[in-house]
């Protein structure tokens, strides 16, 4: 499993607080040709720079966070305190706190609203940010970040002082990289790219022309070009490596950015190679895309993501413990099924699919090869515990598999206690292992529809199965 802990990174940037409003929308206004949104319930957290510490500490590393605000930002800063990073914040007088406000209806974002100023810094902000800089490189960072957003924090003084104080990776803004020079990664999107070139990014050639193009005249490393739906392609000065997105769902693109920078900072920092590190950061934004609202991921989820692409998908007891409880703490609810699935087969995908439309998160554990052998004779299982986990885990209804060696889950149920344990139909609420226990929990019991004449066994006995 992914660890960064003990990691500590300096993130630098324009600091925000970014609001949700989340409502309806059911007619449109007798007034005017405008809808009308009936409100529902609001949250607020950490954007810009802050969402980029926010997935930091959501990783398991320590940051700190350097940045600008107005007064009133108690809710921001408070925001912060929650998700456990040290907020270096310097207050000006003379501005407001950035806010964007999204009004989003159903999983549609329908308008949003920003409160902001972007004049240079005042003698008085500068001074202020350079002193809560030094502080914070006094610590020797493994990794610092520049997140810009184009507010005004970032002036040439304040990048200066970062120069060759750690690796530096940069979410840039605007067309002048130049301003980002000796950088180790600077992250533009497509668009970004074409601005800061003068050329086209369309074609994954025309990409790599571009970054080198920018890297020669400005001193930068690399460039990490994200293309939305197209990948990733990370360029160097003698080799280019494109990659395609791992979302399937795409629910919410806000913050995506901040996750791909936080991720690849880390991984680099944790001694992987920035192509290693690429991979990372795109399955971490697979993740925070599928999700309403500025989100982030955990290093347990992320492993899980990455199993399937980074040798085994089988996860241990306790990185499904850890990935468990960072759902539950999430407000998510997690679904349990169990069984061989030696050859997978529609009987199995329509009972996972139940399960997963009863559940934000589905676990699936797998006899060991041992436990399959006991329960169903010498010769099975037909395939080993290995690929019978890759198969599952590539199954979209699954978030994660791990293995039992027991005959019965049942430790492992008492280790997990899911929301929502599943089996077939062919079983009652008595002879279901483990409900006792989630039922105690206050979880719930789900009998899946079976479909008839499906089975592994008649499979391996040359049988066909019949609707």
């Amino acid at each position: 499993m992914l660890d960064f802990s003990g990691l500590h990174v300096l993130v630098v940037g324009d600091v925000m607080l970014d609001r949700y409003l989340y409502g309806s929308v059911e007619r449109v206004s007798p007034e005017a040709p405008v809808p009308v949104f009936s409100r529902g319930r609001e949250t607020s957290m950490p954007g810009g720079a802050g969402n980029v510490a926010r997935n930091i500490t959501a990783l398991g590393a320590r940051a700190t966070l350097v940045g600008l605000v107005g007064s009133g930002s108690g809710e921001l800063r408070a925001g912060l305190a929650a998700a456990g990073i040290t907020a270096a914040l310097v207050e000006s007088p003379t501005r407001p706190t950035t806010t964007k406000l999204r009004v989003v209806a159903g999983n549609q974002q329908m308008l949003r609203i920003d409160d902001e100023a972007t004049q240079p810094l005042s003698e008085s902000e500068a001074a202020g940010l350079v002193a809560a800089l030094d502080a914070a490189l006094a610590e020797r960072p493994d990794a610092i970040i520049i997140s810009d957003y184009g507010k005004g924090v970032l002036a040439p003084a304040i990048l200066a002082r970062l120069r060759g104080r750690a690796p530096v990776f940069v979410d840039p803004k605007g067309a002048d990289f130049s301003r980002y020079a000796g950088a180790a990664c600077i992250t533009p999107n497509a668009a970004e790219m074409a601005l800061a070139a003068g050329l086209p990014t369309g074609s994954e050639e025309q990409c790599a022309e571009a970054a080198r193009a920018v890297m020669a005249r400005d001193g930068v490393g690399s460039i990490l070009v994200t293309r939305s739906a197209k990948g990733m392609m990370l360029v160097r000065p003698d080799s280019a490596l494109s990659i395609p997105a791992r979302a399937q769902e795409v629910f919410d693109v806000s913050g995506a950015g901040d996750t791909v920078i936080a991720t690849l900072a880390l991984a680099h920092a944790a001694g992987r190679v920035l192509e290693d590190a690429m991979r990372i950061a795109n399955a971490a934004a697979g993740i925070v895309v599928a999700r309403l609202g500025t989100a982030t991921t955990s290093a347990a989820e992320l492993s899980a993501a990455l199993a399937g692409g980074e040798g085994s998908a089988l996860l241990d007891l306790a990185a499904v413990r850890a990935l468990v409880a960072q759902w539950k703490a999430a407000g998510l609810s997690v679904g349990f099924a169990n069984g061989c699935f030696d050859i997978l087969h529609a009987g199995h995908v329509a009972l996972l699919t139940q399960a997963a439309s009863g559940c934000d998160r589905l676990v699936v554990a797998l006899n060991s090869d041992a436990s399959v052998a006991r329960l169903k004779g010498p010769t099975r299982p037909v395939n080993r515990l290995e690929d019978r986990a890759t198969v599952i885990a590539a199954l979209r209804q699954v978030a994660a598999v791990t293995s039992f060696s027991d005959d019965t889950p049942l430790a492992l149920i008492e280790a997990l206690l899911p929301d929502l344990l599943v089996k077939g139909a062919d079983y009652s609420a008595g002879t279901v292992v483990g409900w006792p226990q989630v039922q105690a929990a206050g979880g719930r019991l789900l009998l899946a529809e079976l479909l008839p004449g499906r089975s592994t066994t008649k499979i391996l006995a040359g049988g066909v199965t019949q609707a």
